[in-house]
């Protein structure tokens, strides 16, 4: 699966938000400074072409939706910044991120409990 740019993610994430839109729509939901229309427009159709989004035809224009769920890019940007900084081992991530975010017992301890309950169910 391709990697999105940082302009890209941000599209996606309006799509995944609110399910589908035309490029107006996406606009509206992008924080200020809005980028141009045909900015928005140029990077949904690179979006396209790297198969996250696809579209509809209505009336004169096109209703685009994701055709990725949010879940399933997610889980692979994880993995890929689990084996390109920390090996491929989870446990090296979670115990660079309890340094460097001074993760509390509690914290830990809730996240340990998601684990069991997921590895339970």
């Amino acid at each position: 699966m391709k990697q999105l740019t940082k302009a890209e993610e941000d599209i996606m994430q309006v799509l995944w938000d609110l399910g589908e839109a035309n490029v107006a729509a996406v606009i509206d939901e992008l924080p200020e400074p809005k980028p141009a229309y045909n900015t928005v427009s140029t990077i949904i159709r690179i979006l396209e072409s790297k198969e996250f989004v696809d579209y509809r035809k209505e009336g004169r224009g096109h209703i685009y939706f994701p055709k990725l769920k949010k879940s399933e890019y997610s889980n692979q940007s994880i993995n890929k910044l689990v084996d390109g900084y920390f090996q491929g081992s989870f446990k090296s991530m979670v115990s660079f991120f309890m340094k460097k975010n001074d993760i509390s017992i509690q914290e830990l301890e809730s996240i340990m409990g998601e684990i069991n309950k997921k590895e339970n169910s």
